[in-house]
């Protein structure tokens, strides 16, 4: 006989954010939330590590001093929300956040090997019923940067998802959305 699923019970960002501050969760403490439901993040290796500050570099370059990138920290999505993608991209300078963790973000990057998957899925979904426009996943299973872009609602019992979601391989580039000028080597953000 197979058990029953377990009752599950979701908090709003709100709660979270008082359970933070108050000191519940602690540096070791790797959660975040998702949809309401706290979600352990995965470790990062190695080359997940690495990658993410070549993310990062890349990042500033390409949007320079009139934006914000972002490493591992809090974006406030929605009311049940609040992910700690591994590279983010927001307006304005670190201060602006001093009171409120960004709520728009112009781009949002997760680096997945063992989290690809929830990366794809679950995060993407969230990413696009938030409306973000541009939404990439640095792949290293298959070393290729998944660029979405369009969120749609969902149709039908369907989750929200990306109308356009492009596989970009390493001799590829790609430009931000937000960064129109701007021109990234895929290889740059490969190992």
């Amino acid at each position: 006989m197979k058990a029953p699923p377990l009752p599950l019970w979701r908090m709003n960002r709100v709660r979270y954010d008082r359970l933070v501050d108050a000191g519940i969760f602690g540096p070791d403490d790797r959660v975040e939330l998702l949809d309401g439901l706290l979600v352990a993040r995965e470790p990062q290796g190695k080359r997940h590590a690495a990658v993410v500050v070549l993310v990062h570099a890349a990042l500033e370059k390409a949007f320079g001093r009139a934006h914000h990138v972002r490493e591992k920290k809090p974006i406030a999505l929605d009311d049940r929300s609040e992910p700690e993608p591994d590279v983010v991209v927001v307006p304005g300078r670190p201060r602006d956040y001093l009171d409120a963790h960004p709520t728009r973000p112009v781009l949002v990057v997760e680096v997945a090997e063992t989290s690809l998957p929830i990366d794809r899925l679950r995060k993407g979904s969230l990413y696009a019923r938030a409306g973000i426009a541009d939404y990439w996943v640095v792949n290293l299973i298959e070393e290729v940067l998944e660029v979405s872009r369009q969120p749609v609602p969902p149709q039908s019992g369907s989750d929200w998802k990306y109308r356009s979601v492009r596989l970009l391989r390493r001799n590829a580039t790609i430009t931000p959305l937000a960064a129109a000028r701007a021109r990234i080597r895929v290889a740059a953000l490969l190992p």
